[in-house]
């Protein structure tokens, strides 16, 4: 008896082609809109941040190099905000990073993205965080570099590919920027 009731519980065979086909086609042009729309909506971010000026380069002479680091680059957004992302100028898109720290400033060298470098003097804060818009990790997982470009102040989420370095990337920025705000204030 259960041998004939296992044979009777086949599912039925499709007969409507015509509407299956429907609705996979139906489907698929909702996810291609989503997409689009997802798409359009990046352009327009890019829009409203136009007012954003060119990214600085690095200078020919940088000097020494005080720290690098190998690692990623996760994105910037607006300075105390890790919501709101930056796309101008290529500063929403993650990539590989090498970063380099001079006393002229903070080298970003990103391949297959546009590179930026942050002058010594545009340099605000450095701290540990956990995310920024659209990566979390564990708590100090993330090194944030806050800056100032234009009348922006900008955060920058950079993870090493060896963690443990972030401490003394972190001590070395401040005091760098602390160096340089006593600097500035003794003139």
């Amino acid at each position: 008896m259960a041998a004939s009731l296992a044979a009777e519980q086949k599912s039925a065979e499709v007969t409507d082609w015509a509407a299956r086909i429907g609705w996979l086609v139906g489907l698929a042009l909702f996810v291609a809109l989503v997409y689009w729309l997802m798409r359009e909506g990046w352009k327009w971010r890019g829009t409203l941040q136009s007012d954003l000026p060119e990214l600085p380069t690095a200078p020919d002479d940088p000097g020494p190099a005080r720290l690098g680091m190998s690692g990623r680059y996760h994105g910037s957004t607006t300075a105390g905000q890790w919501l709101d992302r930056i796309v101008a100028h290529g500063l929403g898109t993650r990539s590989r990073a090498e970063l380099t720290l001079t006393d002229a400033g903070l080298d970003v060298v990103r391949p297959g993205a546009a590179d930026f470098f942050v002058p010594a003097v545009a340099l605000r804060e450095a701290r540990l965080d956990k995310g920024i818009a659209g990566k979390v990790l564990t708590e100090g997982g993330l090194l944030v570099v806050t800056w100032a470009h234009g009348d922006r102040l900008i955060d920058s989420g950079f993870r090493s590919d060896r963690a443990a370095e972030h401490g003394e990337w972190v001590d070395t920025l401040n005091d760098m920027i602390s160096k340089s705000t006593d600097t500035e204030g003794a003139r």
